[in-house]
């Protein structure tokens, strides 16, 4: 039950900064949504954003700051295991279940629903 108190204090908290940034400040939802990524992956580097997993599991993993996180550990383990060239792969190879999800369900919701112009 405590895990599930962790999780959701964590990515709520998560959200809420965005949200409060999406009414309080005039950036766009595209630019918070790169400023998290780049946070995770910031943080990751630093060494402080693989504490907040072990603390919060998909509170912290399943926010867009976990995605950084993903792209900055799989750069980090890409280098170990292939040197230079892994730090351009590894990213990519360990988010890759994520970004194929994402444009299969995308697609998807492209097919059953119609997109509106936003007035």
């Amino acid at each position: 039950m405590l895990t599930y108190i962790k999780v959701f204090l964590v990515g709520g908290l998560l959200c809420a900064i965005g949200e409060a940034l999406i009414l309080k400040t005039k950036l766009t939802p595209a630019r918070i949504l790169v400023t998290y990524i780049t946070a995770g992956v910031v943080l990751s580097a630093v060494g402080l954003y693989a504490p907040l997993v072990r603390f919060a599991s998909a509170g912290a993993t399943v926010p867009l700051t976990g995605f950084g996180h993903a792209l900055a550990q799989g750069a980090i383990s890409g280098v170990q295991e292939n040197g230079l060239l892994g730090a351009f792969t590894g990213g990519l190879s360990a988010t890759a279940g994520g970004i194929a999800a994402a444009i299969f369900f995308g697609f998807l919701a492209a097919m059953f629903f119609k997109p509106q112009p936003k007035d």
